[in-house]
């Protein structure tokens, strides 16, 4: 098998986070303090309250919600193919 060497191509952190903008995004569960420093006008809410967001390819929150389906629809709503991070 013959071995092929790539050479990265330099890529700015814009360009780097634009990959995947408005096709991929990702569903993360959060604490309502994970809300807070991603969204600093973001409501007090329940420390106790499990939230799910859907957030874009270049980490822009989408939707915040208290239900992964809901946020899932809103993926499926938008034609976002949604990628699981564990």
């Amino acid at each position: 098998m013959d071995h092929v060497h790539m050479t990265p191509l330099p890529m700015s952190q814009e360009e780097l986070a634009g990959l995947g903008a408005g096709d991929v995004a990702y569903i993360r569960q959060m604490s309502p303090s994970d809300v807070a420093s991603l969204i600093p006008d973001a409501p007090d809410l329940d420390p106790e309250t499990t939230l799910w967001a859907l957030i874009a390819a270049d980490g822009t929150p989408i939707v915040v919600t208290d239900s992964h389906d809901a946020a899932l629809a809103n993926a499926w709503e938008a034609d976002l193919r949604t990628l699981s991070l564990h």
